[in-house]
């Protein structure tokens, strides 16, 4: 009970962000002198949506009410919702499958660091549905900072890239990383809404961060990341990646992220020359 309920409320916050990105002019509805908040009234979007304004009122207040298929996507659709925010309406709206629910890793890393280790010089990490970093081959701890000497909290990525000032040196774009990770978090959080260890986390960086206090009410929302990135090293000075996000079949909990160099900045030869001289030395 306590989970729907969870649920239900992030749904009304994310009807709510998404409703106030809205433009009457985009629906060639009057635009009054006067509006008290951004975008459109609720009476506006459900009349768009073709439901009643109770109804609808009901939806965003968060209560238990059935919603078809049908239905939800054509809200997505008149709030312009792209795929990934798509996914999230739905999740929010029905909750997460069965085999979504979060699960302890009871099985060895072996295999899994078999995969890392196979990239060779693309730094690879392997994240869990915490977004805790919890394998990673020899190039991924290189670049991104010795895992192995880091709590368990500070090698959770999005606790990291906040709290961990050397992170805000070596992210070229840090704003952006920023604020892709507190879309990554959002998803997640939404997905297992009976994890509490996502909650004392957002509270904890609620308290820390005053750009995660002013970023997180956006609800923005990611699943995989896709991004390209730029890191200032301090060994081996710019670097550029391709990030790729690979799901684990047997385990949809974990993901396998990617960092594939790019031309830019001679990634590739840097790289490999650094880890030449990293194994030299040993």
């Amino acid at each position: 009970m306590r989970e729907t309920g969870t649920r239900h409320t992030h749904l009304a916050d994310f009807l709510k962000t998404r409703r106030a990105r809205l433009r009457p002019e985009q629906f060639d509805l009057p635009t009054y002198p006067r509006r008290r908040k951004p975008g459109l009234r609720r009476e506006e979007l459900a009349g768009l949506v073709g439901v009643g304004v109770s109804w609808y009122t009901w939806l965003e207040q968060g209560r238990d009410i059935h919603v078809s298929d049908q239905l939800l996507s054509r809200l997505a659709d008149i709030l312009q919702l792209n795929s990934q925010e798509r996914s999230h309406l739905f999740l929010l709206a029905r909750g997460p499958l069965p085999d979504e629910q979060g699960r302890e890793i009871l099985e060895p890393l072996t295999a899994y660091q078999a995969i890392l280790d196979g990239w060779g010089i693309y730094p690879a990490l392997l994240v869990d549905q915490h977004l805790d970093v919890i394998a990673w081959n020899e190039s991924g701890n290189r670049v991104f900072g010795d895992f192995s000497s880091r709590s368990e909290r500070d090698r959770n990525a999005v606790w990291s890239t906040f709290m961990d000032p050397s992170q805000r040196e070596r992210l070229v774009h840090w704003e952006q990383a920023a604020r892709r990770s507190i879309a990554l978090l959002r998803a997640r959080s939404d997905r297992y809404t009976n994890e509490t260890r996502f909650g004392e986390l957002i509270t904890d960086l609620h308290q820390a961060s005053p750009e995660f206090r002013a970023w997180w009410p956006e609800h923005d929302v990611l699943f995989a990341c896709h991004d390209q990135n730029e890191i200032n090293h301090p060994q081996i000075g710019s670097l550029a990646f391709q990030g790729t996000t690979l799901v684990v079949p047997e385990r949809p909990d974990l993901q396998i992220i990617v960092h594939m160099p790019l031309p830019k900045a001679d990634t590739a030869t840097k790289l490999r020359a650094f880890m030449t001289e990293e194994r030299q030395s040993i």
